[in-house]
């Protein structure tokens, strides 16, 4: 079956085979519902973990024998790293944040952060590289993680500051929404082509074309 990026808390994993990588999509936790993502490098075996975002009985079995070499936490936001401590303690991998938020996540987790990134910086999951964009404004670390196939698309996994509809929630802050929607529009849509996959921390997934045509709406509204 092809890939969809429609998951659900309690049902199977979705999974994307590309030529060189291998994406596995999961939901966790019934009240949030969150999307964690597992990339394995299919030369090396090697692979990175997109936000352990809660229930480490259900990635643990994901990562299975092949070991996990980093978990990237894309925010500081509690949901999106309450299995970071079971899971680095089962697997011993690196931890990666964004740089503002790496002291708070370490104080909300107990864990510390071995790689501190912002923008233009490179994680390796095995042969494949990812590149770090920071988009500021749901929190001020919040990073993306950019992968281009060299057989297709780009794919990019967005953390909470990019949504089919719309940007992350800002909570009233008009400041903070001026900077993520700017950060959005120069640094994604500014830069990456149409038919660019998304990967968000919540929902199901999107193409920044069908988003495109809606950036001014979002400006407008405010949120």
């Amino acid at each position: 079956m092809s890939y969809t990026g429609e998951v659900s808390v309690g049902g199977p994993a979705d999974v994307r085979e590309l030529e060189r990588l291998t994406i596995t999509k999961v939901a966790v936790d019934e009240k949030m519902s969150n999307n964690c993502y597992l990339l394995r490098c299919k030369e090396s075996g090697a692979q990175l973990l997109i936000d352990a975002a809660a229930s480490a009985e259900t990635l643990l079995p994901l990562v299975g024998d092949a070991g996990l070499e980093r978990i990237v936490t894309t925010h500081q936001h509690w949901d999106h790293h309450r299995a970071l401590a079971d899971v680095v303690a089962r697997t011993k991998a690196v931890v990666v944040a964004g740089e503002p938020d790496a002291d708070a996540i370490t104080e909300q987790t107990g864990v510390t952060v071995d790689q501190r990134v912002g923008d233009g910086d490179e994680v390796r999951v095995g042969h494949c590289s990812l590149e770090v964009i920071r988009v500021t404004g749901h929190t001020p670390g919040s990073i993306c993680l950019l992968y281009r196939d060299p057989s297709g698309h780009p794919h990019l996994f967005t953390g909470d500051s990019l949504f089919p509809g719309g940007v992350g929630n800002t909570f009233g802050d008009a400041d903070a929404f001026a900077t993520l929607i700017d950060d959005v529009e120069t640094k994604l849509f500014g830069t990456l082509p149409d038919d660019t996959w998304f990967y968000p921390g919540h929902g199901n997934d999107s193409q920044l074309g069908a988003e495109r045509p809606h950036l001014a709406e979002w400006r407008a509204r405010g949120w």
